[in-house]
């Protein structure tokens, strides 16, 4: 059974830096698409950055220019680094895994990490 694990969130200043991890054993890794999301409560989860097996990346025009998406297969992790935080980028933040076979997508979530941009 294939889970994601987060970890980096936390507190940081304006201007600031975080690098988010999250690991996927048990997936069918190296040919899934990954992507990272964000939601505040009451709003809907919004796309912050995806990366395919190829390792095209595609990034939310919010974050463009500071935010990377970037994957180790041998590790089987996807990172999410963000420089020049913002306020606005509080938020939890989920992983997202999807795996596309030829009769159906295998979809997993991690749980959540909060980011917190506040002086």
């Amino acid at each position: 059974q294939g889970q994601l694990v987060e970890s980096g969130g936390g507190l940081v200043q304006p201007g600031g830096f975080l690098r988010l991890s999250c690991a996927a054993p048990g997936t069918d890794f190296s040919s899934s698409s990954m992507a990272w999301y964000r939601q505040t409560p009451g709003k809907e989860r919004e796309l912050v950055a995806d990366i395919n097996s190829g390792m095209r990346t595609n990034y939310a025009d919010s974050v463009k220019g500071r935010f990377t998406i970037s994957r180790d297969n041998a590790r089987n992790t996807v990172y999410l680094q963000m420089k020049s935080l913002k306020p606005e980028d509080t938020d939890v933040y989920y992983c997202n895994s999807q795996t596309f076979y030829m009769t159906f997508t295998q979809e997993y979530w991690g749980q959540g990490t909060q980011v917190t941009v506040s002086s």
